[in-house]
């Protein structure tokens, strides 16, 4: 018999192509007149339908943010907001951080019912100065993780920082990827911080890597600003 999922993928593959060369339009193709494009667009249209009615599938998603750049926790947060947003639960636990309370916790506090949020860290590894006491942090923060991760009440499970608390050697690689495995069909999970590793990537089905371009602390002496850091 003849695998149809097989010949769905080649399907999907080459409307995936075709979407390519057609393009996204605007006025990246200065010679084609009015015209043209229309019946173009019209073409990348169906496609795009065509596209979207052959990925059917719905599954709890792992996604990591990570790399040299800003903004990882913030992508995180603005997608605990888009799920608070569709009537959803969230659940945040942050590793490392937590020497204070940042805007996004303050502003969020208005979905208190949907929303729980929990700081274990003391601060950086500078400022708390004791291993094994940031290490008995990330063992807190791990097992409230796990209470979450296995509660299909939450639709969204974000572990903030954990990669970093991975890269510090203050919780397993292997406990982190068996415990997020072992969570409900449609709970999505978000990792965040530098550093991720490997593994951790190749299991993930999403993975964003921000690129540090230019910093203002680094190169113009600017400190951390209420509102953009925190």
């Amino acid at each position: 018999m003849p695998n149809n999922s097989n010949n769905e993928n080649v399907n999907l593959d080459e409307l995936d192509k075709l979407s390519k060369n057609i393009g996204i339009g605007g006025f990246l193709d200065k010679d084609i007149n009015e015209e043209k494009y229309r019946k173009k667009m019209q073409r990348r249209k169906e496609v795009q339908q065509k596209r979207l009615e052959g990925r059917r599938l719905e599954k709890g998603l792992i996604i990591v943010f990570t790399g040299t750049g800003k903004g990882k926790t913030t992508a995180a947060l603005g997608m605990a907001l888009r799920t608070l947003g569709h009537g959803k639960n969230v659940a945040i636990v942050q590793f490392i951080k937590g020497g204070w309370e940042p805007g996004e916790s303050k502003a969020l506090s208005f979905f208190e019912d949907s929303l729980k949020w929990h700081a274990f860290g003391e601060g950086f590894t500078w400022e708390t100065q004791n291993r094994a006491r940031d290490k008995e942090l990330t063992k807190a923060a791990w097992e409230k993780s796990l209470i979450y991760l296995s509660d299909s009440h939450h639709h969204l499970v974000i572990l903030d920082e954990i990669n970093i608390a991975i890269k510090l050697g203050y919780i397993e690689l292997s406990d982190v990827i068996n415990g997020i495995k072992m969570r409900p069909p449609l709970t999505h999970v978000v990792l965040t911080g530098r550093g991720a590793k490997e593994e951790l990537i190749n299991t993930a089905d999403l993975v964003t890597e921000m690129s540090l371009v230019k910093h203002p602390f680094r190169e113009k002496g600017v400190r951390a600003q209420e509102g953009i850091e925190f």
